[in-house]
């Protein structure tokens, strides 16, 4: 017989699980978790800053880069500042550009092209510059040797002197003749300088020299400096120096048999036999600083004349036939013209009249030098007219 008891219990367990579930069924329905939120898209790379136009810097020169000196040994400074500023730069140049009419022309071409630093690399590029100057603010101009200027125009030089004066010691331990010669370009104080200091420089170790000159009136012309030479060599010179811009005056030494320097570069492969010394310009550390003052803007029209102190001079590839004392003399006298303990031009200095030009114990200022005009005592010959 069923248990009613039990039944009952059944009956109310079933009741209570239909209720379970239809309040398992009534309850709350889970909402879908919603989608991820799309991360931000990265900002895009700000594009890069345009790289600055390179400084565009022009160079006339008065004769061609392989006349062996005076023009390629300003080449050489317009390649020093390629390598110094690499693209920061951009240098060209114009060779062969005669000093007169032609040379404005060139530099004011160079000045229409974008240049905006110039360099004239003669004497008598100082007026043609000055006209351009006054017509391109924009553009900064510098001019070698000159003593003109402008607000946009500045000058430099080297003080050349300095290495004709130690050319000139050993010129006088090395002459047998006691004559030399210097085959000089254009009659301006430069020269005329160099002249005299060379001949200085042989007679403070030689006071019987003497200095024949012969002026050829132009800065590059290898036949007429070979020519000036053998003339020279003719009067008795056997010793030569020069102020000109080739390897001729070397070359010719060395066919007949005497002394020469080698100018501006150091010219020794050209005669080996003859070669004594270069007196060399080093153009570079100026070049470097003039680029800097533009590309920095702190360039200022204030020339500058610099020598053995700064760099720009010096005497090089002394040969080993020059004794052993005066090697060491022209060493003592390079480390005075550095440290500014020595002097070359410091009185009693004379004319070739007698008249003293300098008096004793006085130091000669830039005033002074740069106004020579005359021959010391020991110089043959007349200053041409017109210097």
């Amino acid at each position: 017989m069923f248990d009613t008891r039990k039944r009952g219990w059944l009956r109310q367990a079933a009741v209570l699980g239909v209720a379970a579930l239809s309040l398992a069924g009534c309850g709350k329905k889970e909402e879908p978790a919603p989608p991820a939120a799309a991360a931000p898209a990265p900002a895009a790379a700000p594009a890069p800053a345009p790289a600055p136009e390179p400084l565009k810097i022009g160079f006339a020169y008065v004769g061609p880069v392989g006349d062996a000196g005076w023009t390629f040994a300003h080449d050489n400074a317009r390649k020093a500042i390629e390598a110094e500023f690499g693209a920061k730069v951009k240098t060209s140049f114009v060779e062969n550009v005669p000093e007169g009419p032609d040379a404005e022309r060139v530099i004011r071409d160079l000045a229409s092209q974008g240049n905006k630093l110039i360099f004239g690399t003669t004497f008598g590029y100082m007026e043609p510059m000055l006209k351009v100057a006054a017509g391109a603010k924009d553009v900064r101009f510098e001019h070698a040797t000159g003593y003109k200027s402008a607000e946009n125009m500045r000058t430099y030089d080297s003080r050349t002197y300095e290495g004709a004066y130690m050319a000139g010691v050993i010129a006088g331990k090395m002459t047998k003749s006691n004559t030399l010669g210097v085959v000089a370009s254009i009659p301006i104080p430069e020269v005329i300088r160099n002249i005299n200091s060379f001949t200085l420089g042989a007679q403070s170790v030689n006071p019987k020299v003497k200095t024949k000159v012969v002026w050829v009136n132009k800065w590059f012309d290898p036949p007429k400096e070979s020519e000036a030479a053998t003339s020279l060599i003719n009067q008795g010179a056997d010793v030569l120096m020069q102020n000109t811009d080739s390897a001729a005056v070397l070359q010719t030494a060395e066919k007949m048999g005497k002394f020469a320097f080698g100018w501006d570069s150091d010219m020794s492969k050209f005669g080996p036999g003859a070669h004594l010394a270069s007196a060399v310009i080093n153009w570079a550390p100026y070049y470097k600083k003039a680029t800097k003052d533009v590309l920095e803007n702190t360039w200022k029209s204030e020339g500058v004349w610099w020598g053995v102190k700064e760099g720009a001079i010096d005497l090089v590839s002394i040969s080993d036939k020059i004794p052993e004392d005066t090697r060491k003399k022209v060493d003592e006298i390079k480390e005075g013209l550095k440290s500014g303990a020595f002097v070359i031009w410091k009185g009693p200095i004379k004319d070739q009249s007698g008249k003293e030009m300098l008096a004793k114990d006085a130091v000669a200022d830039d005033k002074f030098l740069h106004d020579v005009k005359w021959y010391v005592q020991g110089v043959d010959g007349k200053v041409p007219s017109g210097s």
